[in-house]
């Protein structure tokens, strides 16, 4: 069975940095692409980045310039996904969810992680 486990979140002042990591567990699937994602009270979830096998990334307009996204591979099984926040605003007080787009056994499937919240404020 795969899972996604997220580290690395908490509270953190205007303009400090947090890293979020993801790291898969389980076997016998291939990755497409992981990412994060992330949801604010009474907001609906959004992307915030994302990055594919091949290391293509895509982020959200309104981290861009601020969020990198980064991935390791280790012995082609485990899989971790990075999230650094730099110059973080209280905006981006969030859940932040993991996102993997898998193939398991074949099927193409989504999985989440459970989240971790990250509060940006004085």
């Amino acid at each position: 069975q795969v899972q996604l486990v997220e580290s690395g979140g908490g509270l953190v002042q205007p303009g400090g940095s947090l890293r979020l990591s993801c790291a898969t567990s389980g076997d016998l699937f291939t990755v497409n692409t992981m990412g994060w994602y992330r949801q604010a009270p009474g907001k609906e979830r959004e992307l915030v980045a994302t990055i594919t096998s091949l290391g293509t990334t895509n982020y959200a307009s309104s981290v861009k310039g601020r969020f990198t996204i980064s991935k390791n591979t280790q012995d082609n099984a485990k899989h971790t996904v990075y999230l650094k926040m730099n110059n973080l605003e209280p905006e981006d007080t969030s859940y932040y969810y993991c996102y993997a787009d898998l193939i398991v056994v074949g099927y193409d499937s989504d999985y989440w992680g459970r989240g971790t919240q990250v509060t940006v404020a004085s």
